[in-house]
C-alpha cells in the first residue's frame, strides 16, 4: 500500500500515543480534539521553547552535543517551512506541538523523540502561551503609544480652543479641545499601565514543570526560563500548567480598553454628524452611502464600537472555562486560545483604526466655539462669580443664576445677551463685572486649577506626557 500524508500522520500520531491506542481516532473525536487550525499561531513560541529545553539538555548533560546540533538544526528548518507557507499541518496530530515534533522527526530521525525528556505537553503549551500572551501585551503597549501620541497632538494643535462639556449629554460648561483630548490620554494611559502591569506579573517560566509534579531529571529551569526572557521559572508545578489568569488579566485589560475606545468612537460618531459637526473625518476612515450621495459615514468609529464587543465576549468565555476547573490540566483549557487570538486582533484592529481616525480627524473650531456658548454653559462662572465678588452663599447664588438662566430662557436669549438691569431685578449687588466671566473664553482660562481646562493647565498635562513618554 502506498503511503499517503495522511496515513503517515494517523500513525506517528497512534505512535505518539503508545501502545494503549491500538486504533485511530473517530472522526469526531479528532475534529473536538484537535487545536491545529488555532494553535499554529504559536508556531514560532513553541519552537523557541523547544529550541530552549533542548540547549538546557545539552548543558546539563542530559543529551550528547551531537543530538542537540541535530534538534536545533531541524528546528529551524521546520520554522522556516512554517514561515515560508509550506509546512503541511495535520489535524490527526491535534496540536502545533506534535506537529513540529513529527516533522522534527521526518527531517532528524531518532534525537527528536529526545527533545520531550524533562518536560510534558501541559507546561509546553502553558510556555507557548505565555510567551504569545507576553508579545501580544508588547504590541498592545506599542498600539496604546502611538495612540497616546495622535491625542496628544490634537491636545497641543487644540489647547485653547473652546468646545463645549457635557453632562448627560446636556452642555455644561465650555472646556479646551485640548483638554477633552487629554481626558483620553489618561484613560489610554491607564491601560497603558495596565497591560504593562499585567506582563511583569505573568513573566515566570512554566517549562519544566512537566506534566505536573516537576521531573526526575536534572534540568535547569533557571537557565530555560532566562533563554525565554522570564524573569525566573514559575515556583509551584501545579500552578505553573494549570492557571491561564495571564490570559485572563490580558483580556480584562483588554476589555476596559475597549471600554475606552468604545466610548470615543461614540463621541466620534456623534461629533461628525450634520447637527454637531464638531469634527470632520478624513475619507480614509469614512465610507459612502449607496443611495444617498452627500452622506459621509464614520464606519471605522462604528466598527470599533461593535468589535469591542467580541473582547468582553473572549473575557466573559474564558473566565467561564476556568471557573470549575479543579487542578490541574483538563481539556476545558484548549477552549482559552482561540477567545485569546480573536480578542488580541480585534484590540490591535480597533487601536490602529482608531490612531488613525485621531491623527487624521479635523476639528472644526467654528462649531466648537459656537455650541461652545449655547446652553447657557456660563452659568457656573456666574454662580462663583456672585460667591467671590458678592459675598453669597452659594446655594443662594445658585438660586440667582438658576432665575437669571429661566429669565433668559423666556427673552430667547443667552446669559451674556441679558441687559445689567434684567440683571439687578434679579440681585440688585450685581454689577457691570458680571460680563467679564459670562464669555467662554474668560470661563476656560479662568479654571486654572491644577487638572483644569485652562490651556495653561492643559499645555503642562501635555508636557508631563511627553515626558513620561520619552
Amino acid at each position: 500500500m502506498t503511503d499517503t500524508p495522511t496515513s503517515r500522520a494517523a500513525d506517528t500520531s497512534n505512535k505518539m500515543w503508545g501502545g494503549r491506542f491500538a486504533a485511530g481516532p473517530d472522526a469526531i473525536m479528532e475534529a473536538i480534539n484537535a487545536s491545529i487550525g488555532f494553535d499554529k499561531r504559536m508556531a514560532a513560541q513553541d519552537i523557541a521553547g523547544s529550541r530552549a529545553h533542548a540547549a538546557m539538555l545539552g548543558a546539563t548533560g542530559i543529551l550528547e552535543a551531537s543530538d542537540v546540533d541535530a534538534i536545533r538544526e531541524g528546528l529551524l528548518t521546520v520554522l522556516s517551512e512554517i514561515e515560508a507557507g509550506t509546512f503541511q499541518f495535520s489535524t490527526a496530530l491535534e496540536d502545533i506541538h506534535m506537529n513540529v515534533e513529527a516533522r522534527l522527526k521526518e527531517i532528524i530521525g531518532e534525537p527528536a523523540g529526545r527533545l520531550h525528556t524533562g518536560r510534558s505537553r501541559n507546561d509546553q503549551v502553558a510556555t507557548d502561551f505565555k510567551l504569545w500572551v507576553r508579545d501580544q501585551l508588547d504590541a498592545a503597549e506599542s498600539g496604546l503609544i502611538a495612540l497616546i501620541e495622535a491625542l496628544l497632538a490634537q491636545a497641543e494643535a487644540g489647547a485653547d480652543w473652546v468646545m463645549p462639556g457635557f453632562t448627560h449629554l446636556q452642555t455644561a460648561q465650555p472646556v479646551t479641545w485640548g483638554h477633552h483630548m487629554m481626558a483620553y490620554v489618561e484613560m489610554f494611559g491607564r491601560d497603558l499601565s495596565r497591560m504593562r502591569d499585567a506582563r511583569a506579573r505573568m513573566n515566570t517560566s512554566p517549562l519544566g514543570a512537566a506534566a505536573l509534579a516537576g521531573t526526575s531529571f536534572p534540568i535547569d529551569r533557571d537557565m530555560t526560563a532566562e533563554a525565554l526572557g522570564f524573569d525566573a521559572p514559575a515556583a509551584n508545578s501545579l500552578d505553573a500548567v494549570s492557571d491561564r489568569d495571564f490570559a485572563l488579566e490580558f483580556l480584562g485589560a483588554a476589555s476596559i480598553c475597549a471600554v475606552h475606545l468604545s466610548r470615543f468612537a461614540e463621541e466620534l460618531v456623534i461629533w461628525s454628524s450634520a447637527q454637531f459637526r464638531f469634527v470632520t473625518l478624513s475619507d480614509r476612515f469614512s465610507t459612502g452611502s449607496s443611495i444617498m450621495p452627500q452622506k459621509k459615514n464614520p464606519d471605522a468609529a462604528e466598527l470599533i464600537r461593535a468589535k469591542v464587543g467580541r473582547i468582553f465576549g473572549a473575557n466573559t468565555a474564558l473566565m467561564m472555562v476556568m471557573k470549575g476547573l479543579p487542578l490541574t490540566y483538563s481539556k476545558d483549557m484548549q477552549e482559552d486560545k482561540e477567545q485569546v487570538f480573536d480578542a488580541a486582533d480585534n484590540l490591535m484592529l480597533a487601536l490602529a483604526a482608531m490612531t488613525g481616525m485621531v491623527a487624521d480627524m479635523t476639528a472644526n473650531r467654528d462649531s466648537l466655539a459656537a455650541a461652545a456658548g449655547s446652553g447657557f454653559s456660563t452659568a457656573t462662572d456666574l454662580a462663583d462669580w456672585l460667591v467671590r465678588v458678592l459675598g453669597l452663599p452659594f446655594r443662594d447664588a445658585h438660586h440667582i443664576t438658576g432665575n437669571l438662566v429661566a429669565q433668559a430662557e423666556n427673552k430667547g436669549c443667552d446669559l451674556p445677551d441679558l441687559t445689567l438691569d434684567d440683571m439687578k431685578a434679579v440681585h440688585a449687588g450685581i454689577t457691570e463685572e458680571v460680563f467679564d466671566v459670562l464669555g467662554v473664553e474668560n470661563s476656560v482660562n479662568s479654571r486654572t486649577s491644577y487638572g483644569g481646562t485652562a490651556p495653561a493647565q492643559v499645555r503642562a498635562q501635555i508636557a508631563r506626557w511627553k515626558e513620561t513618554l520619552a
